[in-house]
């Protein structure tokens, strides 16, 4: 266990991490950032609504904003997953992967959080290139293309709907939950969704390329892309291994700028909000290395005065 505690230790280095690294960085903090680089967005082909950075890679995203955490001497940069965290009085204690322990002032979780996908054949290697979860990312690409949602039940059927923003070919995969209230279901119709309520066995492509969709008992849909809506769980365990609360939806429940119910464990990125987008990530971190700031100059200040006191 090292002598001297950094003032931050940052758990994950995606779009909220490093953002957070940096602000953290021109700062003067002393940041150890883990990254075991396994980003939620991997297998896409493009990060979409982030300005000046439309469309880009995200592995190149993510190598561009490692390199700009080069002229900051205070932050670390390590490739390794943080295994496990305590608390021990005011201090954070953290188990690298390889069994180092390191100690710091804050923790900063921002692993963010992993699809749980459906069980379909075929589904995996289509993932991220024309099987998304998120239209906002990349509906713009799969524009005026037949489309199809899958999911059942009033989800799934909300799923379709949204959809017709991008495309007027829309088919709703309920996968044997095509249950509905009447208003959904005319809601579904005014749209003109078609509604196939047949199970779905598997998914069929080359190259990463959706073709078609086959059913149980009844014809294939041919489809170039499909939208389906998932259930997420945290990439990591440590958010919830210091104290953290999870709401309903899997993500962490937290306060203005990123705050948790923990004192000085703070959470950004997918892991902690509704809105999971790349730009979003990157925000709430620079929002939150302020807020960790502002925390550990406020306890160097009482420091000395409580000394003084003693």
């Amino acid at each position: 266990m090292s002598g001297i505690p950094w003032e931050c230790v940052i758990a994950g280095g995606g779009p909220a991490g490093l953002s957070a690294a940096l602000v953290l960085g021109r700062a003067r903090r002393r940041v150890l950032l883990c990254d075991s680089r396994e980003p939620r967005n991997r297998w896409a082909e493009g990060s979409h609504g982030y300005l000046t950075r439309d469309g880009i890679a995200p592995d190149t995203l993510l190598a561009l904003a490692r390199a700009e955490l080069a002229p900051y001497p205070s932050v670390e940069y390590r490739r390794v997953r943080i295994e496990d965290a305590s608390r021990a009085g005011d201090i954070f204690e953290l188990r690298l992967e390889g069994g180092e322990r390191v100690r710091s002032r804050t923790v900063l979780v921002a692993t963010g959080v992993v699809d749980a996908l459906p069980a379909v054949e075929g589904l995996a290697p289509l993932w991220g290139r024309s099987v998304h979860h998120c239209p906002y990312c990349d509906g713009w690409e799969r524009r005026d293309s037949p489309i199809a949602a899958y999911g059942g039940g009033a989800s799934g059927a909300r799923l379709a709907l949204k959809l017709r923003q991008w495309s007027a070919d829309i088919v709703w995969c309920a996968d044997g939950d095509a249950g509905l209230d009447d208003e959904l279901r005319s809601q579904l119709a005014a749209a003109g969704v078609v509604v196939r309520p047949e199970p779905v066995r598997r998914l069929e492509g080359r190259d990463g390329r959706l073709e078609r969709i086959v059913f149980d008992g009844a014809p294939p849909l041919e489809r170039s892309a499909l939208f389906i809506h998932t259930e997420v769980r945290q990439a990591s365990p440590l958010a919830e291994r210091l104290g953290c609360r999870l709401s309903p939806k899997g993500t962490v429940d937290t306060r203005s700028a990123e705050r948790t119910e923990v004192p000085g464990v703070f959470v950004a990125g997918d892991a902690s909000k509704d809105a999971q987008f790349v730009v979003v990530a990157a925000a709430e971190g620079a929002e939150a290395a302020v807020a960790i700031d502002a925390l550990l100059s406020g306890k160097d200040r009482e420091a000395p005065a409580l000394a003084a006191r003693s």
